[in-house]
């Protein structure tokens, strides 16, 4: 895991000697397990340390007070729509103390989410197979979490109904995005108006290895949600709050 260890350096990140044994062992579950169930595109063992570790890690640059934040055991943070664990994952590596939810719709990914996380022995994490539009009315999981995360679920506009219900008053959700993203945060603007949420910056970040720069989009949650939102599975998509 050198790459990723130069990588991390780079962002202004240290990686302990138990961090990069944890990322080893991932990386060989997630490929080990890629040939049964299609988790990830992204095998080569480089492309997973900077596409797949870093870009996840890089979510530290969110905001000054994040890595505070999640070394707190009463922190709760879900990962809307994790797939096969990124970015929460890799956070939950290097900050286990935080309490961390992995929602995916998706059964396989939900059964190498459970793999993986006895694997790594990580404590303080719950894996739930449900669809955002459904949890996000579950008094369990409705304005419950400090920081909402999500990497490549949806355009800007869905994906605020999906996750911001989740978001308690005086939450982020912290949303991964590529160079477009301004363009989804103009186009987001009334279903933030709608849904409690507020823009509180763009962050640029550049990871090694990769030609063109990350985006992170801090979104604050300022008023509660109202209680029709999120919409019923499937409505986001068909028709964004625009």
């Amino acid at each position: 895991m050198k790459l990723l260890s130069k990588g991390a350096h780079c962002l202004g990140l240290t990686l302990s000697p138990r961090c990069l044994k944890a990322f080893q062992t991932y990386y060989e579950e997630l490929i080990a397990w890629n040939e049964r169930f299609n988790l990830t595109a992204i095998t080569d063992y480089e492309q997973v340390q900077i596409r797949h570790f870093l870009d996840s890690l890089s979510c530290l640059l969110s905001d000054e007070s994040l890595p505070t934040f999640l070394s707190r055991r009463s922190t709760r943070v879900i990962d809307v729509g994790a797939g096969a664990g990124f970015p929460g994952v890799p956070l939950k590596i290097m900050y286990p103390q935080f309490r961390l939810t992995l929602l995916e719709a998706t059964g396989k990914k939900t059964t190498f989410l459970d793999h993986v996380i006895r694997k790594l022995e990580l404590k303080e994490v719950t894996v739930v197979k449900a669809r955002a539009e459904e949890l996000g009315h579950d008094g369990r999981h409705r304005e419950r979490y400090d920081v909402a995360l999500a990497r490549a679920v949806a355009e800007l506009p869905i994906l605020v109904e999906y996750a911001l219900p989740f978001c308690r008053r005086g939450g982020i959700l912290v949303a991964q995005k590529g160079v477009e993203a301004q363009a989804e945060v103009t186009a987001a603007q009334r279903a933030l108006a709608i849904l409690g949420g507020r823009l509180r910056r763009i962050v640029t970040v550049e990871l090694p290895g990769l030609a063109h720069p990350r985006s992170l989009v801090v979104i604050e949650k300022v008023a509660l949600t109202p209680e029709k939102y999120p919409r019923r599975p499937g409505v986001p998509g068909k028709r964004p709050l625009k």
